[in-house]
């Protein structure tokens, strides 16, 4: 299946999934693969400093809005990576990171080898000297749905699976290296666009938790990204997959579990709190969104 034989294993990656508090819920540990390790996990929020591995890794964050502080030798930043957001950390390079929310994630380690396998079929000159470079928190649609079918073919029968991760696999590398190499072009204006977006997301939605508590509409979102409301929520949905109002229900849910979970307040104080017109209203949402009402929610997490 690759360039190299033995089966990759979570003893050569960074150890992340290794930490206490990550649930693995499937990885490919047992399934003999060798130019990928992949694993779907439950991590809950941790700060820790991880030393350089010689292998690509791509962190595909499938729920939360959570907030993720990076560190590596170039600088430091944070941000808030909504679902659908990228992690990606190139082999080689140490990096200190801090996860502030518990999400599921899907991380997808690449052979070195194999990205340069890939990159000897596409370009000139020597593969060895291609680099990918780091991303944090920015979307790549493509490469979303092809680690989306890595997490499916986790749960299925490995004589299929295999052969098909293979497929995925190498389209992957051909993506990293096509839009996310030193060999990719220069970005045209629609990229620059899309990169300017990230950051006006980040905005906006730190707007929408700062206020979850008032009736807010699109304008005033909009207004904080500089963009009009209409083109504010073409951009929105295209980077999260949700209209701008959904992914305020969603933090308002989200937020008003958080509080269910943690204090003793009232429910009908969370509700307010959170932006909900009366308890019925968050009973309402709750249920038809978790498949639970808020008392019920509160009496499991205790019980």
């Amino acid at each position: 299946m690759s360039p190299v034989s033995e089966g990759f294993t979570v003893a050569e990656t960074h150890g992340i999934l290794l930490r206490p508090g990550v649930e693995v819920l499937a990885s490919s540990d047992d399934r003999g693969w060798s130019s990928l390790y992949a694993s779907l996990q439950l991590e809950t929020p941790f700060e820790a400093k991880f030393s350089a591995v010689n292998d690509q890794l791509i962190v595909l964050h499938l729920d939360g809005l959570v907030r993720v502080h990076r560190k590596v030798r170039k600088g430091e930043a944070s941000r808030l990576i909504p679902p659908g957001g990228l992690f990606m950390m190139p082999g080689g390079m140490d990096f200190d990171i801090r996860i502030d929310g518990a999400l599921h994630t899907l991380h997808l380690y690449l052979r070195r080898a194999l990205l340069e396998e890939v990159a000897a079929t596409i370009l000139p000159g020597d593969p060895a000297h291609i680099e990918i470079l780091p991303l944090f928190g920015e979307s790549d649609p493509l490469i979303e749905r092809l680690l989306l079918g890595v997490r499916d073919a986790l749960g299925e029968d490995n004589s299929w699976a295999t052969p098909c991760v293979d497929y995925l696999v190498r389209a992957t590398a051909a993506r990293l290296i096509h839009r996310h190499s030193s060999a990719s072009p220069a970005p045209r204006h629609d990229d620059a666009r899309a990169q300017v977006a990230s950051g006006q997301l980040a905005r906006a939605i730190e707007f929408m938790e700062a206020n979850l508590e008032h009736s807010i509409g699109l304008p005033a979102i909009a207004e904080t990204t500089r963009l009009s409301p209409g083109h504010f929520a073409r951009q929105f949905r295209l980077m999260t997959g949700k209209a701008p109002h959904q992914y305020l229900l969603q933090l308002r849910i989200e937020r008003a579990e958080q509080l269910l979970r943690d204090t003793d307040t009232s429910i009908v104080e969370i509700a307010y709190a959170c932006g909900f017109a009366s308890q019925e209203h968050l009973t309402r949402m709750l249920k038809r969104s978790r498949g639970i009402t808020p008392a019920a929610y509160r009496r499991a997490l205790r019980s």
